[in-house]
Formats: structure tokens, sequence, C-alpha cells
């Protein structure tokens, strides 16, 4: 019913000893994908506003022994809010996050300044409003509201297919 971030992450072949921010990080189910994507030699910043769930994210990943994942308290949808360097990562995840954004322009742009040139983002979003289950139907951004805001800030959807699941929709976008 729900998107994997295991399975989403296995296709994308990321490489080993990438760099990746998880935008909107939360409890921090695609930073230990993602960890495991990229090895001993790459890093993971899991980037999220609320502290509690980076401080529940560092204690789970000490309790597994991943050592790649660094949490970082960030405002994702303010400029350099994510208080990681211009063109510093190779890959962007951003899953389950552009719906409740209240400056999606902002954020998007912020996804475009750390990724390094020929980088990739992964949008991971709901495809509708299921009552109880996901976004309010008026938050719902459909995908080709999505790469309309990413093509503003330079990045356009490649042909990489993404099985997201049945709810969800993955869109990778090269900067």
């Amino acid at each position: 019913m729900f998107s994997d971030p295991n399975v989403i992450v296995s296709q994308l072949h990321i490489l080993p000893g990438a760099s990746v921010a998880d935008l909107g990080a939360g409890i921090g189910a695609y930073s230990v994908a993602l960890s495991k994507a990229v090895g001993p030699t790459g890093k993971v910043y899991a980037c999220d506003v609320q502290k509690d769930l980076l401080v529940r994210l560092d204690n789970e990943a000490k309790s597994l022994g991943i050592t790649n994942i660094q949490t970082v308290h960030s405002n994702i949808e303010i400029p350099q809010g994510t208080k990681l360097r211009d063109a510093s990562v190779d890959w962007v995840v951003l899953a389950n996050t552009l719906f409740q954004s209240e400056d999606r322009q902002a954020l998007v742009a912020e996804i475009a300044r750390i990724l390094k040139p020929g980088g990739c983002a992964l949008l991971v979003d709901w495809t509708e409003s299921f009552g109880n289950m996901g976004p309010h139907e008026h938050d719902v951004i459909s995908r080709f509201e999505a790469e309309r805001l990413f093509a503003e800030s330079g990045m356009r959807p490649t042909a990489q297919a993404i099985d997201a699941g049945s709810h969800h929709y993955g869109v990778v976008f090269r900067r």
C-alpha cells in the first residue's frame, strides 16, 4: 500500500561513495536505505526541521551500527536552509515532503543549489488523496506540477522509471 524506501532506493543505482541529502528525512526510513546504497565511504545527510526526529534517527543509526548518516537540523524551505554547501551532493531524495511544503519553489531551489552539476534528485509523492490516508486533496502535487516546479530550477526529468508503489509516483530529475 505505501511506498517502500528500500525498494525505491534499489532502483536508483546510487554508486558506493556517493553523497546524498535526504530532505525532510523524518524518522529516517530513506536515510537508512540510502546509507546501505552509498556504503561506508559514502555520506547521507538527513535534513529535517524536527529535532526530536533527528535524535530518534541518530539513536537508530547507532543501534544499527550505521556511521555514514549525519543528521542536520534544517529548514529546507529557505535559501541555504539545509546548511549544505553549494553543489555538494550527488543525489537528493525528497520523499512524501513536497505536498507538505509551504514554499515549494524555495524548496526546489534549495535542491538545485546543493546538487552537483549532473546530480540527480528523486521525488516521491502522493498520487492523490485517500481520505484519512495521505495528504488532503488540495495538498496533493501532481506529477505535472512537480515537473514544472523542478524545470523552473533548471532540472529536467530523466527517462528512468521509478515504481514508488500504488499510491505514489516517483520521478528522477537531473540538474
